[in-house]
């Protein structure tokens, strides 16, 4: 049995406001980002779905070194495994949250 994960995190990204265009759309050139809202305070929120932890930390520090990055926060994180777990007689997913910060 293959253990298959993914790692659903939310950010909040505080840039500064004058350059929030801008840095949204650098936050939009990675894969794994899709931003869901912004406001003209210059905070940017961000959900991430990614293969594993190290894919997540990998880019929270990708977004800091973003020029007119002033911090990013994570504010969630679940991992459901055992994605490729169907059962074949109920046709249900087995996946359960393995943690959350």
């Amino acid at each position: 049995m293959a253990l298959n994960e993914v790692h659903i995190s939310s950010l909040v990204v505080h840039v500064s406001p004058e350059h929030l265009t801008e840095t949204k759309a650098e936050i939009e050139k990675f894969d794994n980002a899709e931003i869901y809202g912004d406001s003209p305070e210059g905070k940017i929120i961000v959900v991430l779905e990614t293969e594993n932890q190290g894919f997540v930390t990998d880019t929270i520090d990708a977004i800091n070194n973003l020029t007119n990055v002033l911090g990013t926060a994570l504010v969630y994180h679940q991992i459901e495994t055992g994605l490729d777990d169907i059962d074949s007689d109920t046709g249900s997913n087995n996946s359960q949250i393995e943690g959350e910060v």
